[in-house]
Parts: C-alpha cells; sequence; structure tokens
C-alpha cells in the first residue's frame, strides 16, 4: 500500500496543505500549465504575501513546483504526488470496504445459523 512510500510527516503535510481551500484551488489552478505567483495573488481577496504564504505550504508538501522564468515564478502541480496523496485515501477506502464486507458476512452468517431470530 502507498502508506509505505510516504513518511508520516509527509501524509502531515499533504493533508495539511490539503485542508485550506485557497490551497486546493491554487493547486487545481496550477494543474494546466501553472500560474505565476503574481497572477495567483491577483485571483484572491488577500494580500500577494497571504498568497505565497499559501503557494509555500503546498511547495513544502511537494503538491506544487516553483519555476523561475524570467522575473516570475510559475507555480505547477507536482501530480506524482497527487497521485501518491490519491492512492493513499483509495487504500483507506479499500481497508474499509473490507471491513463492512466482513461485517456483512459476519450477519449472513448469523442469519443463516440463527434462522434469522434473535
Amino acid at each position: 500500500m502507498v502508506v509505505d512510500q510516504l513518511s508520516d510527516a509527509e501524509v502531515d503535510r499533504i493533508f495539511h496543505a490539503l485542508a485550506d481551500s485557497t490551497r486546493r484551488d491554487i493547486l487545481a489552478l496550477s494543474v494546466d500549465g501553472g500560474y505565476s505567483v503574481s497572477a495567483l495573488a491577483e485571483r484572491y481577496p488577500m494580500s500577494f504575501a497571504a498568497v505565497q504564504k499559501h503557494v509555500a505550504v503546498l511547495e513544502g508538501a511537494g503538491l506544487v513546483t516553483k519555476e523561475r522564468r524570467g522575473r516570475e515564478r510559475i507555480v505547477r502541480t507536482d501530480v506524482d504526488t497527487v497521485q501518491r496523496a490519491r492512492a493513499l485515501l483509495d487504500g483507506i477506502e479499500e481497508l474499509w470496504r473490507q471491513r463492512v464486507g466482513r461485517i456483512d458476512d459476519l450477519l449472513a452468517t448469523e442469519k443463516r445459523t440463527t434462522g434469522g431470530q434473535r
């Protein structure tokens, strides 16, 4: 399972970064070619410094990279890290589906052995 590929600290940083709606929006915007930090700052009702901090949190979690293009820093989503986070969630979902399946099996077995009576 992917959990083995991510340390607890990495998982914590990823989900901390994803816990904020502005950061999720920046992540989504940066998938298709990316935006400069300046262009991102124009999209939000907050200071340039605040947007820079959001980008820094995403970058610290490995969810985005910044590439220098002239005087600008272009923010791009790191799709590999997003896929790793998704795989982690898929693994957790699979564990829960297995547990629910086992509960269903237990209930069906109990119903057969008791004849549906309690």
